[in-house]
């Protein structure tokens, strides 16, 4: 790989890392509501995030739009991930709790990446991801486990519903997958990034509109959670969804999602300055573990490598 793909390529796992840092935002943002289901938040949040991706990117989505015809089917298949994605998530946490509903779907999403690129991209896996994705997982799971008392008062009693959320969570970890990789297809067969992301974000956002329709009375009861999502939509699902597109333009999505893994840490770190929830050292060993994934991503290689397939160019301004 060439210093100047290497450079575009740290800037990507930039842009991720920096994507991860705001959605981890999320969960202590999301503490605030209380009076809103988990569903609920996630479904105004990634519908509104994806309504307003697709409205920034108008202008890219029109001249792309025949391009975007010619891989509708990769579009559906993205848009339906983004669509489950949030209910299945927010509701692995709910059931199985917070501890196992995130360690599971985040942890997931970047082993069921490599599989969808090595089955529809042919795509190698390399040392460096591997070490770096195991260094992710183990990372989460001690983060999991040092937080596993305080989210057991929240969970659902019996093997049946522990069964469910970690089902929940793997089907979280599947669309998660699903959409990085629309997204990251599209782009690789020429579809401008801001397309690739409005099209991808926005048709979930439509699908997720009756989810959302369902919750308006609630929120109508407690206008003041609307501070709350709108922080969610604006922040961790616009903003972050930005940062995630452009990283996707210079990563593979198999790479991204395993930057997103420090998610957890940010999460963990926000609550206890923020909520005050305890942390133990276990916890705090698992963060250290999570940095130390990021740096084996980022560190110089030598030799050459199977190098990123090429990025599309952006012919239009988008977001």
């Amino acid at each position: 790989m060439s210093g100047d793909a290497r450079s575009s390529e740290r800037v990507g796992m930039v842009a991720v890392a920096l994507t991860a840092i705001l959605w981890g935002t999320s969960g202590t943002v999301a503490a605030l509501a209380p009076a809103l289901s988990a569903v609920t938040i996630g479904a105004v949040a990634m519908c509104g995030g994806g309504l307003l991706q697709a409205a920034a990117n108008v202008r890219v989505l029109r001249a792309s739009w025949s391009a975007l015809i010619a891989q509708w089917r990769v579009v559906v298949v993205g848009g339906v991930c983004v669509m489950v994605y949030p209910l299945c998530f927010f509701g692995s946490m709910r059931i199985g709790g917070v501890a196992l509903g995130t360690v599971v779907s985040l942890a997931s999403a970047p082993l069921v990446s490599a599989v969808i690129e090595r089955i529809a991209d042919n795509r190698r896996l390399t040392r460096r991801w591997s070490a770096a994705c195991m260094l992710g997982i183990v990372g989460s799971a001690a983060l999991a486990l040092s937080r596993s008392e305080s989210s057991h008062a929240d969970t659902v009693s019996g093997g049946y519903s522990a069964a469910l959320g970690v089902g929940l969570g793997l089907l979280a970890g599947l669309t998660y997958a699903g959409f990085s990789w629309a997204m990251r297809r599209l782009m690789n067969r020429s579809v401008p990034r801001g397309a690739a992301a409005g099209s991808v974000m926005g048709l979930g956002g439509l699908l997720l509109v009756p989810v959302v329709a369902v919750g308006v009375p609630t929120i109508v009861e407690h206008p003041h959670t609307l501070v709350v999502l709108g922080y969610l939509v604006v922040v961790p699902q616009f903003l972050g969804y930005v940062l995630f597109s452009r990283g996707l333009g210079r990563i593979d999505s198999s790479t991204a999602t395993t930057i997103t893994l420090i998610e957890p840490a940010v999460a963990t770190a926000l609550a206890v300055v923020v909520l005050a929830e305890p942390i133990t050292v276990v916890g705090w060993l698992g963060i250290a573990v999570l940095a130390t994934a990021l740096v084996v991503l980022l560190a110089p290689r030598r030799g050459t490598s199977v190098s990123v397939e090429p990025r599309s160019i952006d012919r239009e301004v988008d977001v």
